[in-house]
């Protein structure tokens, strides 16, 4: 099973807009691109909305034959581990394997040796094809290296092992995620991360590093954009290497996390991408959901009242909503605006202060950050939620296909 060139991780808390970010994609592939949608969910959010991973297989399915749709789809079981892999294993082909809590665990004396062992031709200058500057490789090196990533790449290994006993071998696309930690991997350090997924019979087929900057969900990339470039293109020759070398999938490519919203750095990704005739995955994050209280707030009456109601609980309830997201927001308080100002804000102004338009007067990252993480209130809304998707759908459908192929499909490719 391969996952194709070009794919678009779609989440979807409420598997609500299955059918309108399916056109949104359809769209863009009638200028002769291939994209393959990924419907991802999280243990996490399923907890927080009560849903079940079938559900997300039920809307990609009723998504892809209401459209017609007859190209590759995936549904994927998003930053799982093997404490909630289970219940995912009947209905989903993409697991992404979030091994980022095991990044600095210790590992066996024995493996470290034997990985030291298996990396001593390496020490001295590694030259990878089109990267500038040979990279030095010392002991003292690959014993941090080891120290870092050997027992995240072996729970990696677990996992897949789990999996291949239940799905059979080559019935699912497998993602390594790391991302979501303090410290960026290196170049370097992604070479020897994937030596040892090689070593250990990972077939990896999209791997997600942390890079260099912030990537918070649902705003714009933070950070020093030339270093993101130089960071970027170094991986996407590292992983061409590390493909040839290690013997790994010839279609293993860089994905992006939190990738929803990065506008600044789109341009950077898909010049690279295009440079060397790469693929790139790119998930975007919980990008629809805000589309959806955005809908709402246009669409007036009980429904704008109702994405007041999720500001105005989130605001109350900041510490707790926040608190699981911590290392992939950044909230200035001090520019939230206070409940009492937005009860008195019309369609537009809301809509405006949450869309993510750069430049626009009215918009607010610190107030689309908080409602990002705030779905867990609209999730306790129960169908007085869900009804008002339902009976506004068409304007709330526009919105998330206008987002998703205006603001990241048109930018990517």
């Amino acid at each position: 099973m391969q996952l194709g060139k070009y794919s678009l991780g779609i989440g979807d808390r409420f598997s609500h807009q299955g059918t309108a970010q399916l056109r949104a994609i359809m769209k863009a592939n009638q200028s002769g691109l291939e994209i393959c949608p990924v419907w991802n969910k999280s243990n996490r959010e399923h907890t927080y909305v009560h849903s079940h991973p079938a559900d997300v297989r039920k809307e990609a399915d009723e998504a892809v034959t209401k459209l017609g749709f007859s190209g590759k789809y995936f549904v994927d079981a998003d930053h799982i581990h093997m404490g909630t892999v289970a219940p995912f294993v009947e209905t989903a082909d993409f697991f992404t394997l979030d091994v980022a809590s095991f990044i600095g665990k210790e590992s066996p004396e024995a493996d470290v040796k034997t990985f030291l062992a298996s990396c001593s031709k390496y020490i001295g200058k590694l030259s990878i094809p089109g990267i500038e500057h040979p990279i030095e490789v010392s002991e003292d090196l690959l014993v941090q290296i080891a120290g870092k990533f050997l027992a995240a790449t072996q729970q990696a290994s677990e996992i897949y092992s789990f999996l291949k006993e239940k799905k059979g071998e080559g019935n699912f696309i497998t993602e390594v995620s790391m991302d979501e930690v303090e410290s960026p991997q290196t170049p370097v350090d992604l070479f020897f991360i994937l030596k040892m997924l090689a070593d250990r019979g990972v077939p990896v087929q999209t791997i997600a590093p942390k890079f260099t900057g912030r990537f918070n969900k649902g705003v714009d990339y933070a950070g020093d954009i030339a270093q993101f470039a130089k960071e970027f293109e170094e991986d996407v020759l590292v992983i061409d290497f590390a493909v040839k070398k290690f013997g790994l999938p010839a279609e293993l490519k860089l994905s992006v996390h939190s990738g929803s919203d990065k506008f600044t750095i789109y341009p950077i990704m898909a010049g690279i991408i295009k440079k060397y005739n790469k693929g790139i995955h790119v998930k975007t994050a919980g990008t629809t959901w805000l589309e959806e209280v955005i809908g709402l707030a246009l669409a007036g009456g009980d429904a704008l009242k109702a994405a007041i109601f999720i500001y105005s609980e989130a605001l109350g309830r900041k510490a707790e909503l926040c608190a699981p997201y911590a290392d992939v927001i950044d909230i200035n308080d001090s520019k939230l605006p206070s409940a009492a100002e937005v009860e008195g804000w019309s369609s537009e102004k809301f809509a405006n202060t949450l869309r993510h338009i750069p430049g626009h007067p009215d918009y607010n990252p610190n107030f689309r950050q908080l409602i990002h993480v705030g779905y867990k209130v609209a999730a306790e809304m129960g169908t007085t939620y869900t009804d008002l998707l339902k009976k506004h759908a068409e304007i709330v459908g526009q919105c998330v296909e206008e987002n998703i192929y205006e603001r990241h499909l048109k930018r990517l490719f």
